[in-house]
């Protein structure tokens, strides 16, 4: 359950900009990686 101040993404909201290291080297920067297309964004924190 989100905190009350915790910002949620809705509907037609903007994805926030951050860069992400990939698998293998390199990275990606969203939303740009996917600008002009559709995409699914998956983040799994594997284990704390």
């Amino acid at each position: 359950m989100p905190k009350v101040n915790d910002l949620i993404l809705d509907t037609g909201d903007l994805f926030p900009e951050i860069e992400i290291d990939k698998v293998g080297g390199g990275k990606i920067a969203l939303p740009e990686y996917m600008k002009g297309s559709w995409g699914v964004v998956l983040f799994y924190r594997s284990h704390w």
